[in-house]
């Protein structure tokens, strides 16, 4: 009876929080499901009406669309590659006894505190600036061209300034679990005659491979809506180059004031953020059950 009653109050002080954090969701994403079937610009006030999926058809039919999509995709999977496998060493590296060790470990973890704002005004000021950068000062003290980074290589520019923000949080998330692994095993390992890749390959990254899919799953996440990064640097150019789906909504819509148009692609995005994010944990789901 008493854990009858324990269990009726706990479920009654959980429930201001749970309804406030159904309606912050629920009550914008109905708003933005009911808009995305509107003709509803905000220069054209009072011709409001219903117009079906035309919205939805128009933003499909937009020639940018697909470029955005394969842009959106190859950012995503490149920020990965770079975070997953730089995580995995860096945390490697970080594990082992150091001077300063402290120190070290929150230098590395430091970019993950910068807002993306801030870290691309300094990448494409400071470092990649194709006259005054740190980059083009290297290029030509080793007698090399400096290179105009964002109008020659923009997508692999934008890869590595939100690589550089992620990279921590991988990290971060890496060495904790790489510190829980049994010293006891590594040295049994060791003595049994495995070498360092050995080591690796079948001790370390068996047991690091549940952080590495909650790494990635949250990563893709987040980094599906990357968009300070584009519009302080690139703009979304040259022409389409750097344009994601967040973007694209961003350009096509929100700067015509088409709240329809912009509705109805971010009801896509959503769609898209969630056939990734289930993919992602049907992957994490086998490996916890592994």
């Amino acid at each position: 009876m008493a854990t009858a009653q324990t269990q009726t109050a706990a479920r009654f002080m959980m429930a201001p929080a749970v309804l406030l954090l159904l309606a912050w969701m629920i009550i914008p994403l109905s708003m933005t499901l009911y808009f995305s079937f509107q003709r509803y610009n905000l220069l054209m006030p009072g011709m409001e009406y219903f117009t079906g999926f035309d919205n939805y058809r128009y933003f499909f039919a937009n020639p940018n669309f697909w470029a955005a999509l394969t842009n959106t995709l190859v950012l995503v999977g490149g920020v990965l590659a770079i975070t997953l496998i730089g995580g995995t060493l860096l945390a490697l590296l970080l594990d082992q006894p150091m001077f300063g060790q402290g120190i070290v470990r929150l230098l590395v973890i430091a970019p993950f505190f910068v807002m993306p704002t801030v870290s691309a005004l300094v990448w494409k000021n400071m470092l990649m600036h194709p006259v005054n950068g740190f980059f083009a000062w290297l290029a030509r003290v080793f007698g090399f061209q400096p290179i105009d980074w964002f109008a020659q290589f923009p997508m692999f520019s934008i890869i590595m300034i939100v690589a550089w923000q992620w990279l921590p949080f991988a990290t971060l998330i890496l060495l904790t679990a790489l510190q829980s692994l049994d010293e006891e095993q590594r040295e049994a390992a060791g003595m049994d005659g495995a070498g360092p890749l050995s080591l690796f390959f079948y001790i370390i990254l068996p047991h690091i491979a549940r952080a590495l899919t909650v790494v990635m799953l949250i990563q893709t996440i987040f980094l599906l809506s990357i968009f300070a990064e584009i519009l302080v640097t690139t703009n979304g150019g040259p022409g389409v180059a750097t344009t994601n789906l967040t973007f694209l909504i961003y350009m096509q819509s929100l700067l015509q004031f088409d709240v329809g148009l912009a509705s109805a692609g971010g009801i896509v995005a959503v769609i898209l953020a969630n056939i990734v994010a289930i993919f992602l944990l049907r992957i994490v789901g086998k490996n916890l059950e592994a």
